[in-house]
């Protein structure tokens, strides 16, 4: 009898422990699934951005010249004040990459201080870039004052609106940070974060070059 219930007892631990097992593989294909599913939306996101941000050059390459006898880009823009907000969105994108090397180290202080930093520049941005919207429209040059203006306005203020967003998703990730530390969730989501902002970098690249270098060639 003793016997028997030494085996019975050793079968009950085999059986728990296969059954903790086969859970845990589950859990862990749920998580991978879900990760790569998640990826694959963000990619396929990305990419109508990208299709949305080339018919909006496409309009302004059009557009550029359809000022109706009003001020060009040359008359209207500030190269110094841009070359300002340049700098400063790719030292956020800078500070956004430095952060992402803190992320996989493990230190939660320095992604810390990487997002906020990274934050202050990119609200920094959206100030200067909005100051110059008011500053056009209390000049006269408001969107209904040409093709020209009206192609400026939605191109650079969509690029704008994008990089507002990418703040809002900033605080809710620093939130994340604060609360669940840098879990494998979290450095998915840092990530993809830091693949959005990189993309709008390079985005404003392509207007700093084709909307206000070129206006003054």
């Amino acid at each position: 009898m003793q016997k028997k219930s030494d085996y019975s007892f050793v079968a009950c631990i085999l059986d728990n422990y296969m059954n903790t097992q086969t859970h845990n593989s589950e859990h862990e294909q749920v998580e991978v699934h879900t990760g790569s599913t998640t990826l694959f939306g963000f990619w396929v996101y990305l990419m109508t951005d990208f299709v949305l941000f080339a018919s909006l050059f496409a309009t302004f390459a059009v557009l550029r010249g359809n000022t109706f006898g009003g001020p060009g880009g040359h008359d209207i823009f500030d190269l110094h004040f841009v070359l300002i907000e340049t700098i400063i969105l790719l030292t956020s994108s800078f500070v956004c990459g430095m952060t992402l090397l803190a992320a996989r180290r493990g230190s939660v202080p320095r992604v810390l201080m990487g997002l906020v930093t990274t934050g202050l520049l990119g609200a920094t941005f959206v100030f200067l870039e909005v100051s110059e919207f008011v500053k056009l429209v209390a000049s006269g040059n408001g969107f209904d004052r040409s093709g020209f203006l009206s192609s400026y306005f939605t191109l650079v203020g969509t690029h704008g609106l994008h990089v507002a967003l990418g703040l809002v998703w900033l605080i809710v990730l620093i939130g994340a940070v604060l609360s669940r530390g840098l879990s494998e969730s979290t450095m998915r989501k840092l990530l993809l974060w830091s693949i959005f902002w990189h993309f709008l970098d390079i985005i404003w690249i392509f207007i700093f070059t084709i909307v206000y270098l070129l206006a003054f060639t």
